[in-house]
C-alpha cells in the first residue's frame, strides 16, 4: 500500500500490517523509528503503539497503509515564555522547583509579626502493595500496619455466610499516573558506577561513558531519561548460544562492529562474544570452562545453581549482563558489577552445564530487594524455570533470615511470574492450615511473611489480587472459594520443578564489612 510519491520520515505514524497470535491479519498503529535504504527498496523500523517493544521490527513498504499517514507535529521555532519571544521554554522541573520555592517561602513567611514554625517532613516508608496490582480494580484494604495486626481466617470450603465489605479504609499507597508508587529516596554518598552505554564499546573492559551523577545504590532500574532513537531499536539480529539461536527482543550495547553481523556467536560457558563461527571454534579449543565460574551452591538432578561474585568474575558478569539486556527492557546496564551477586541456573548433560536463566541481587540492599534482575532465556520459558528461579531467591532469603521483594518495576512477564508464585505459595500455606478445637484456623499477615520470606506488602497485594480478604463482624477473614481451591490444585499438579532446601549449601556473608568485597 506504500506510495513512492510520499516520503515517509522518522516520527510518522500509520497502520502497519502484522500477524496476531491467531495468525490473522491486523493493522495496528505504528511509529516509524528509522528508515534505511538497501539495494532496490527501503526498509522501515516500526514500533507498534501500545505494544511491547519486543515486537518492533523492520517492515517492507508493502505493509504500510499510507491512506492514514500521520506526519510528526512540528515544534514552534521560537519558543515563548510569558508572551515574550526568544525566552527559554519552561521546563517541568524548573516549574516544579519554582513552585516548591514559592511554597516554602509562603509557609515560612511571618504572619502579622508572628513567626510560624515550618513543619518537619516525616520520613515514612511507602507501601508497595499496589505496585503489582495497580492495573486491576480491587476492593479497598486497610493500611498494611493495620492489616498485619489483624488476624485473618481461611473459611472452610462449605462455609456459607454473608460477607460485608468495608469501604472506608484508606488506600494502601498513593499512585502515580503509570500505576507505580512514588518514593522519596534521600541522597547518600555512593561510589560512581561506569555506564556501559558509553561511546567506546569496542573493548569489554571499556571505562568510558561515566554517567553525570553517581549511582547511589546497586539498583539497575532504568529511569528512561537517556532514551534515544539508538537504544529504542534492536541492534542484534540473531545470537547463537550453544545449540540455540535466539532472536533478541531489545537493544543491548554490544560493540558497534558486531551489530552488522547476521549472527553473533557466544561461548555458552564463558559467554564471550565472537564475530564468526571460526572464531568460536578456535575459542572453544582454548576455553576450559564447562560451567559458570563461581561456587555451585545447589544441585538436584540435572539442575544446578552457581553463585558468582560480580567483583571476582567481572568479565563473565559483564558478558552475562550484555546477554540479559537483549531480553530485559526495564533495566539499565553498568560495567561496574562489583555490588552484585549473580545466581546462574544451569542444566547438566554430558557436554557441561548449560545456562538456563539467572537472577542478580545487590550485596547490600537498603530496600530489602532480594532480586535486581531476573531472566529465563527464551528457549527455556514456559517450562517452570521462572518460578524455580523465584523460589530459589526466596530460599536464599530464608537462610539469610530476611524478607525480600524484587526490584521494581517488573517487566510484564516478570510480573505474571511473581504474581503466580506469590499466589501459589500463600494458598499452599492457607490450605495446609489445620483447625484447632473445631474453630477456624488462624494466621496473621506477619506469620505468612515470616514463613515464606515474602515481604508483607507483597503478601497483602496478593491477597488483594486474589480477592480473598474480606471484612466480617469486625475482623478480617480470608475466604477460599471452590474455584480458587480447584484452580490452585490444578496449578500445583503442573508444577513439577521445586527447590529442595536439603540440596542447598549456602552460607550468607555480611557484605557491610568492606573486606568481604
Amino acid at each position: 500500500m506504500a506510495d513512492s510519491s510520499v516520503e515517509i520520515i522518522e516520527g510518522c505514524r500509520l497502520p502497519v500490517l502484522r500477524k496476531n497470535q491467531e495468525n490473522e491479519d491486523e493493522w495496528p498503529l505504528a511509529e516509524i523509528l528509522s528508515v534505511k535504504d538497501i539495494p532496490g527498496r527501503k526498509l522501515y523500523y516500526v514500533h507498534y503503539i501500545d505494544f511491547n517493544k519486543r515486537l518492533d521490527e523492520w517492515v517492507t513498504p508493502d505493509r504500510l497503509d499510507l491512506k492514514k499517514l500521520q506526519f510528526p507535529k512540528k515544534e514552534a521555532k521560537t519558543p515563548t515564555k510569558n508572551g515574550l519571544p526568544g525566552s527559554r521554554p519552561s521546563s517541568p522541573e524548573r516549574d516544579v522547583r519554582k513552585s516548591l520555592d514559592l511554597n516554602v517561602q509562603s509557609a515560612s513567611a511571618p504572619s502579622r509579626g508572628k513567626t510560624l514554625p515550618t513543619p518537619k517532613r516525616k520520613a515514612e516508608s511507602v507501601s508497595l502493595a499496589t505496585q503489582v496490582t495497580a492495573a486491576i480494580p480491587v476492593p479497598s484494604l486497610p493500611s498494611s500496619a493495620e492489616a498485619s495486626q489483624a488476624s485473618v481466617y481461611p473459611a472452610m470450603r462449605d462455609s456459607s455466610f454473608s460477607i460485608k465489605s468495608r469501604e472506608e479504609h484508606e488506600p494502601l499507597a498513593s499512585l502515580t499516573t503509570n500505576g507505580t508508587t512514588r518514593r522519596l529516596i534521600p541522597s547518600q554518598p555512593g561510589r560512581k558506577r561506569k555506564s556501559c552505554g558509553g561511546t567506546d564499546e569496542d573493548s569489554q573492559d571499556s571505562s568510558d561513558g561515566i554517567p553525570s551523577a553517581p549511582r547511589m545504590t546497586g539498583s539497575l532500574v532504568s529511569d528512561r531519561s537517556h532514551d534515544d532513537i539508538v537504544t529504542r531499536m534492536k541492534n542484534i539480529d540473531c545470537i547463537e548460544l550453544g545449540r540455540h539461536r535466539l532472536k533478541p527482543w531489545y537493544f543491548s550495547p554490544y560493540p558497534q562492529e558486531l551489530t552488522t553481523l547476521p549472527i553473533l556467536y557466544l561461548c555458552e560457558f564463558c559467554l564471550k562474544y565472537l564475530k564468526s563461527l571460526k572464531c568460536l571454534q578456535r575459542h572453544l579449543t582454548k576455553c576450559n570452562l564447562r560451567h559458570p565460574p563461581g561456587n555451585e551452591i545447589y544441585r538436584k538432578g540435572t539442575i544446578s545453581f552457581f553463585e558468582i561474585d560480580g567483583r571476582k568474575n567481572k568479565t563473565y558478569s559483564q558478558n552475562l549482563c550484555l546477554l540479559a539486556k537483549c531480553f530485559l527492557d526495564h533495566k539499565t546496564l553498568y560495567y561496574d558489577t562489583d555490588p552484585f551477586l549473580f545466581y546462574v541456573m544451569t542444566e547438566y548433560d554430558s557436554k557441561g552445564f548449560h545456562i538456563v536463566g539467572y537472577f542478580s541481587k545487590e550485596k547490600e540492599s537498603t530496600e530489602d530487594y532480594n532480586v535486581a534482575c531476573i531472566l529465563t532465556l527464551p528457549p527455556y520459558q514456559r517450562r517452570g524455570y521462572g518460578k524455580l528461579l523465584i523460589e530459589f531467591s526466596y530460599e536464599l532469603s530464608k537462610v539469610e533470615g530476611k524478607t525480600g521483594t524484587p526490584e521494581k518495576p517488573l517487566s510484564d512477564l516478570g510480573l505474571l511470574s511473581y504474581r503466580s508464585y506469590w499466589s501459589q505459595t500463600i494458598l499452599e500455606i492457607l490450605m495446609n492450615l489445620k483447625s484447632e478445637n473445631g474453630e477456624r484456623p488462624q494466621i496473621t499477615i506477619n506469620e505468612i511473611s515470616e514463613i515464606t520470606s515474602v515481604k508483607k506488602e507483597d503478601v497483602i497485594s496478593t491477597l488483594q489480587y486474589l480477592n480473598l480478604i474480606n471484612y466480617y463482624k469486625g475482623q478480617y477473614i480470608l475466604t477460599l472459594s471452590e474455584d480458587i481451591v480447584e484452580g490452585h490444585e490444578r496449578a500445583m499438579q503442573k508444577r513439577h520443578l521445586r527447590i529442595d532446601s536439603k540440596c542447598l549449601h549456602f552460607t550468607p556473608k555480611d557484605w557491610s564489612k568492606r573486606g568481604k568485597w
